[in-house]
């Protein structure tokens, strides 16, 4: 069987969404898939630090940042920050229209003020959502952003009630910046990110599978929100969780059961991948 190069996103994938541990059968299917000689590689939305917890369960690199941090073992594929006249402008917009902001360096990120009793005000919603409630219960990092001290910054997540509240950002930066809305907008709530258009997941994996020599037919990808189509659409097979968004479903090649239910061991079996 040729060398398979799997792509794993976290949040409502690998994990319950802000969660850092993986159930205990995913993290077998790993050790026996990379033992048959297969890579196995985490695709986040993350940055580097909010997925750092989850290398030493033995992963071989990440796509970090949705695509703009790129890593194997020790080196660096790709790493393509936000200009710092870019960050200026897009922080100023998002805080005149009132839109809430988790910003994310390379290996730290600041939530803004007053995030936390927002997100108690609205309920239900996607594993985006979930993961920044349960982000801030369970403290994975996020540090106030009155401590940000000024270093490069790969991606703004937002949070808002309308959407016009995100006009004047998306006519100033729609050009260089995508505005990636989750599906969602129940009790009041927009969330999405901000992201340069000169990378995403689907570039990651791309850039992942020409370091390895490893066609892009022989790659697979997991996800569960429409933030890892690109992700799907470059891989040769695409995996969605059954808890996943039902838009990206019909994107994939195959669903598997829940986070909750082991989908990612089922799916590993069904593909092959135990050796």
């Amino acid at each position: 069987m040729n060398r398979k190069l799997v792509f794993l996103d976290i949040d409502g994938t690998l994990t319950i969404p802000g969660s850092n541990v993986p159930p205990p059968g995913a993290l077998e299917a790993i050790r026996l898939a990379r033992a048959a000689g297969h890579v196995v590689v985490l695709c986040s939305g993350r940055n580097l630090g909010m997925l750092s917890p989850l290398l030493p369960y033995g992963f071989d690199g990440a796509v970090a940042s949705g695509g703009g941090y790129v890593f194997l073992g020790d080196r660096v594929l790709y790493d393509c920050p936000m200009s710092s006249e870019q960050r200026d402008l897009a922080l100023r917009l998002f805080k005149e229209a009132g839109v809430l902001c988790t910003i994310e360096a390379r290996d730290a990120s600041y939530c803004d003020e007053g995030m936390g009793e927002f997100l108690e005000r609205v309920s239900g919603g996607n594993s985006e959502l979930l993961r920044w409630r349960r982000a801030l219960e369970e403290d994975l990092g996020i540090r106030p952003i009155r401590e940000y001290d000024g270093r490069p910054l790969y991606k703004i997540v937002f949070m808002c009630e309308k959407a016009e509240q995100l006009a004047n950002a998306i006519h100033a930066l729609e050009h260089e910046f995508y505005f990636l809305v989750q599906d969602l907008e129940a009790a009041g709530c927009l969330n999405g990110e901000l992201i340069n258009r000169k990378f995403d997941k689907g570039s990651g994996v791309r850039s992942m599978a020409e370091a390895l020599d490893i066609p892009l037919e022989d790659t697979i990808g997991f996800g569960d929100s429409m933030n890892d189509l690109e992700m799907i659409q470059a891989v040769g097979t695409g995996v969605c969780m059954e808890n996943g968004s039902p838009a990206l479903k019909s994107h994939s090649d195959l669903v598997c059961p829940s986070v909750e239910e082991e989908g990612l061991a089922w799916a590993f079996q069904k593909l092959g991948l135990l050796g």
